[in-house]
């Protein structure tokens, strides 16, 4: 997919974010997370592992935690259909670079957006997992909600240390 653009982890400076669906809203990530997207299939779960995180999937011998983001954001939970797809991201984090997958209900487009048009998410009190969005947006479809995946995964990223090569 090309190299990781450092900038992308100061905040919302636009460029092409790769939009998805969980139910009725549509959020969106740096394109240039994006290692990979692949359709659903099973994964080996973890025993005592939060309900967000499904388990573990080898992708070509790195083993990569798969998390839920229905479950992760408190949503409903959904049946998986031929729709549903892991968006496998590759991040930087404190142990360096890591990849984990995120299952979505689909994948939408792909936008170009200006820096401009990103708006800053309300102050939400009481709310402390708000942080790892990054702004807000109008598309087309309605409102965009610009996600930090780095700052989304984070903590389940070291409470999932893992190889990344087998």
């Amino acid at each position: 997919m090309g190299s990781i653009d450092p900038r992308a982890a100061e905040g919302p400076t636009g460029g092409q974010i790769l939009t998805f669906r969980l139910g009725a809203e549509t959020y969106g990530l740096d394109i240039l997370r994006v290692k990979e997207i692949r359709g659903w299939v099973p994964v080996t779960s973890i025993p005592q592992s939060p309900p967000h995180i499904l388990g573990m999937l080898n992708l070509r011998g790195a083993i990569v935690p798969i998390l839920d983001l229905r479950l992760r954001f408190e949503l409903a939970s959904a049946e998986f259909s031929q729709k549903t797809v892991v968006i496998v991201l590759s991040l930087h984090t404190e142990e360096g670079q890591r990849e984990c997958g995120v299952v979505v209900d689909s994948v939408s487009d792909v936008v170009d957006l200006p820096a401009d048009s990103i708006k800053p998410p309300p102050a939400l009190s009481g709310h402390a997992h708000s942080g790892f969005i990054q702004g807000l947006a109008n598309v087309d479809s309605g409102m965009l909600i610009l996600l930090d995946v780095e700052d989304l995964v984070a903590h389940d990223l070291r409470a999932a240390k893992v190889p990344q090569a087998a």
